[in-house]
């Protein structure tokens, strides 16, 4: 790990004004940050610390749910408010990682975990997601856990994080503060970018960008949702493929459906054809069986992740099942 200087800002503008430096990164609990300098994957020449910053709210508003974005991720899962109206968001969390790391990470870091893909993670191979240009050898490589979603000729690296899974499924937005002083709220469809010939380019995040909430609207969908993941093993593993539903239904037909996938995609992946079979059908016969089938529509499966074709279907169906139960 390279040397770097670490400030400790005491307030908003401070922290801001500290992300000007060159090579300026912001640092929360750490979890993924640290090991990616650990590892020589990532070297900011200056950490700047947000412990001080009083961005820990966690709260129903009229907008819906308030995530601060140094709350916690166990802080998040474990609020009542979250598990009765947003419930996908708090099983989604509750099933990452473990209560160590779950104690320690945030909700801003949570949405800015990077990839494990494991070329990305060893400098001792080429990738073009760390080093533009150099390739990347997992297309014909070590696959299994890699995209069949989004890739393209540059990239198939997986967007590894549970919570902004269930979070695209519900269209919540998130709250930015940029070192001149402007702030803005960009939805989350529009905060991840997919891999094109820039797959470095991870997000939309303009240069010293702080993420300072997220924020999730309520809705009938958001109330009755769960958070399905399929893994290698039970615990501290992350997806081969996980399905976020929210389902609203009245006098037995699905007036809303909301369904997002993790682990098969360059980012959370949202499946709107899927959605829109459910959309205004009566529950019975084959309806979320004949819907699960197109959550695979588009995939490109590599050469050791076809497996995760047919997993799509099956997870997203078992989710349906469980949010329509």
């Amino acid at each position: 790990m390279q040397s770097f200087t670490l400030v400790r800002p005491d307030g908003m503008e401070a922290a801001l004004a500290a992300a000007r430096a060159d090579a300026a990164a912001y640092i929360a609990g750490g979890t993924d940050l640290m090991q990616l300098m650990k590892n020589n994957v990532a070297a900011p020449g200056t950490l700047i610390d947000l412990e001080p910053l009083d961005l820990r709210r966690i709260e129903a508003t009229k907008e819906g749910l308030y995530l601060g974005a140094l709350a916690t991720m166990s802080a998040v899962a474990e609020h009542p408010i979250v598990r009765e109206g947003w419930p996908m968001i708090s099983q989604a969390l509750q099933l990452s990682a473990s209560p160590q790391v779950r104690n320690m990470g945030t909700m801003g870091g949570n949405l800015l975990q990077r990839t494990r893909c494991g070329y990305f993670r060893d400098i001792g191979f080429a990738c073009n997601k760390r080093e533009p240009g150099s390739g990347c050898p997992a297309i014909k490589g070590e696959n299994r856990m890699l995209a069949v979603l989004g890739g393209s000729a540059y990239c198939i690296a997986t967007h590894p994080s549970d919570m902004p899974v269930a979070l695209m499924a519900l269209d919540a937005s998130v709250e930015l503060r940029a070192p001149d002083g402007s702030s803005r709220k960009l939805p989350l469809s529009q905060f991840y970018r997919l891999p094109g010939d820039t797959p470095h380019i991870e997000t939309n995040l303009r240069p010293g960008e702080l993420t300072t909430a997220v924020v999730v609207p309520a809705s009938d969908a958001a109330r009755r949702s769960v958070y399905v993941k399929v893994r290698d093993r039970e615990s501290f593993e992350f997806a081969l493929v996980s399905a976020a539903v929210g389902l609203a239904m009245q006098d037995g037909v699905i007036q809303d459906a909301r369904v997002a996938m993790g682990g098969v995609g360059m980012i959370p992946w949202r499946a709107p054809k899927v959605e829109a079979a459910l959309r205004g059908q009566r529950m019975g016969g084959d309806v979320l069986q004949e819907a699960a089938q197109l959550a695979a529509e588009g995939a490109q499966p590599a050469s050791q992740n076809g497996f995760k074709v047919r997993l799509m279907q099956r997870t997203v169906l078992r989710a349906l099942q469980t949010a329509a139960a």
